[in-house]
């Protein structure tokens, strides 16, 4: 028996190297959704900052999306699937109960050798995803994990329920997650909880195996996105708060430090809401839920894609992720931009 001490393993720092999205070319307008439901642009622009969202066609699924996604990331990075180790798709829309939609992805990419399996956090799946891949990265057991948050929103919606149908959209978004060179790039740290008490305020109860599938679950349509906005709303602004300060406190860092706020794009008044409590610069907000909607798992990536087309990511910027979703579910991590 050797008795001596084991080697303490020394955590890499793990950077975003690379970030592709997709979204479905058809536009679901206000003006449409004016035709469908009792509802009103201005008063969707009132209540969530939406004009419009992508929608998928029929036959479309969310392994699509993640691959188009993951295409433009590996295509952005100058590799191909099989220089990647690990999958891990967040989200809540999977092409069905199973196979995983990583396996499906892994299968479309032709990626081979690689493991992968799917994240169910909700609007938080991608932040949660991002933190669970770079453990593999940080401890050496992997060199890149593909971390893809994507939704079909649009398959689990009542468009005949103005509550929730002016809200979802449909989307993805990719990174790639390597070692970093220093530590002046990369993830610095992340706070994630979850709170179950808040599921019965955003929640599909149909399908699973507490209300299995039948001919009564479909007429009570069941499997559909519940919501209590007002609820769901409070719970929002204030948790999305509460771990950001946290993030900012515990790293010695303020809301004026920040350079790019990239939160969960649900809804305008939560997105300005924490942006006001946090102290931070307008300019430094990242806001694309005009064009997008909440596209779950997507709204993240999708809003980093914004950020650096409008110039506001650049090597060594810090960033500041938060979300909240179905579960409840919370999540904010700090990183600093690396290209």
């Amino acid at each position: 028996m050797n008795d001596s001490p084991t080697p303490a393993r020394t955590n890499v720092r793990v950077k975003i190297s690379a970030l592709g999205t997709y979204v479905p070319p058809r536009l679901l307008t206000n003006a449409d959704l004016e035709k469908m439901v009792d509802t009103s642009n201005e008063w969707i622009l009132a209540r969530v900052g939406i004009r419009e969202r992508h929608i998928v066609d029929k036959g479309t699924a969310t392994s699509d999306l993640a691959v188009q996604a993951a295409k433009k990331a590996l295509a952005q990075r100058g590799i191909g699937p099989n220089d990647i180790d690990a999958i891990i798709v967040g989200t809540v829309t999977p092409d069905m109960f199973f196979p995983s939609t990583a396996c499906l992805v892994q299968h479309k990419l032709g990626a081979r050798g690689v493991w992968g399996f799917d994240l169910s956090g909700a609007c938080s799946a991608f932040v949660y995803a991002v933190q669970t891949g770079a453990q593999f990265v940080a401890t050496g057991a992997h060199k890149r994990v593909l971390v893809i948050g994507a939704d079909v929103m649009s398959s689990i919606i009542d468009y005949t329920d103005r509550a929730t149908c002016v809200i979802f959209g449909d989307g993805a978004g990719a990174v790639l997650l390597e070692p970093a060179e220093d530590d002046s790039i990369g993830l610095i740290d992340f706070i994630h909880e979850v709170d179950g008490s808040g599921g019965c305020f955003l929640y599909m109860p149909g399908g699973g195996s507490l209300n299995p599938s039948t001919r009564e679950t479909v007429d009570q349509k069941m499997h559909y996105v519940h919501q209590d906005g007002q609820q769901v709303f409070k719970f929002a602004v204030r948790k999305q708060t509460e771990a950001c300060l946290h993030l900012l406190e515990r790293n010695g860092l303020k809301g004026s430090d920040v350079d790019a706020f990239i939160p969960h794009q649900a809804n305008l008044r939560i997105i300005n809401a924490t942006a006001d409590r946090l102290g931070l610069r307008p300019e430094s907000v990242i806001v694309n839920i005009d064009r997008f909607g909440n596209t779950t798992a997507g709204t993240i990536p999708l809003a980093m894609n914004t950020a650096m087309q409008e110039g506001k990511l650049k090597k060594g910027s810090l960033v500041l992720m938060a979300s909240v979703g179905a579960g409840f579910t919370v999540g904010a991590a700090l990183l600093r931009w690396a290209f």
